[in-house]
């Protein structure tokens, strides 16, 4: 036997809904701080994968020059030849240098 409480039923049911929906936004603020942080940290996971991976490039990069330098002596000679301005006998070596920009003005 169903007995029939009228607007107290209605009311019942709404105040349930309304303290679901309440424990609801009390965990969502709850754990708003949490994931904001958790935001932030991927965030700065991602900027540190793709400092990585130019630094792995660059690694790659240096690797492959020691690898060169030591078994191609072309690569020694032109290394020498740029570095230390080095000449074979007989060849004729031009420099540019680059113009002084830092120069006092003058009035």
């Amino acid at each position: 036997m169903k007995v029939n409480l009228g607007i107290w039923e209605s009311l019942t049911r709404v105040v349930i809904f309304l303290l679901f929906i309440a424990g609801v936004l009390l965990v969502a603020i709850w754990y708003l701080p949490l994931i904001r942080q958790n935001e932030r940290m991927r965030r700065e996971i991602l900027r540190l994968d793709t400092v990585v991976q130019k630094e792995e490039e660059t690694s790659k990069q240096l690797k492959n020059s020691i690898t060169a330098l030591g078994h191609e002596p072309k690569a020694i000679e032109r290394l020498a030849r740029e570095t230390f301005g080095f000449a074979k006998t007989g060849e004729i070596v031009i420099r540019f240098e680059q113009p002084w920009t830092n120069q006092p003005s003058r009035r």
